[in-house]
């Protein structure tokens, strides 16, 4: 029934990912309506590409992919319409701010920010990896690029986010 086009039978399949794509694309976003959105049109693709599905691998993985190239779609775009902007103010990128650390809401929101410090396809990998818990080989797929190349990138930003952590939470190594 979901193969023939009946939106009615795709609700009961996707309704347990809701959530779970929701929040990824959330994290590779960092944008509540950016998220819904990237969300939704991951949703509508994978009801349009249903018959492209290959049902040896897992819904859930497909479903990541989809939604994790579209959220790289929405920051491309994104970029571009900030890089507008800049240009028809004619200024230069504005400088991070130093002191944007120390103002910190709470531990996990700060934690989540240090994902910004990373480049999109290292923030993509430990998104996928540690966050939403895919192996390398899924996250590989999903991401449309190598397992050993899944690897390197994790390794990188593991490093960034420890580096980080230890200049931003120093009281996070007190009680190691």
């Amino acid at each position: 029934m979901v193969l023939a086009g009946r939106a009615e039978a795709f609700e009961p399949l996707v309704t347990p990912y809701r959530g779970p794509v929701l929040a990824l694309a959330y994290r590779l976003t960092r944008d509540r309506e950016a998220a819904r959105e990237v969300a939704q049109e991951a949703f509508l693709k994978a009801f349009r590409s249903l018959r492209k599905f290959d049902a040896s691998r897992p819904f859930r993985n497909w479903l990541f992919q989809i939604a994790a190239n579209e959220a790289r779609d929405r920051l491309r775009e994104r970029a571009r319409e900030q890089a507008a902007l800049r240009a028809a103010a004619g200024r230069a990128p504005a400088a991070a701010d130093p002191e944007a650390g120390q103002d910190r809401l709470e531990l996990r929101a700060g934690l989540l920010r240090l994902l910004d410090a990373l480049s999109p396809r290292e923030r993509e990998v430990v998104v996928l990896r540690d966050l939403e818990e895919l192996d390398v080989r899924e996250t590989s797929r999903a991401l449309g690029c190598s397992a050993a190349a899944v690897r390197v990138h994790l390794s990188k930003a593991r490093r960034k986010l420890a580096d980080l952590i230890r200049r931003d939470f120093p009281h996070l190594e007190e009680g190691r």
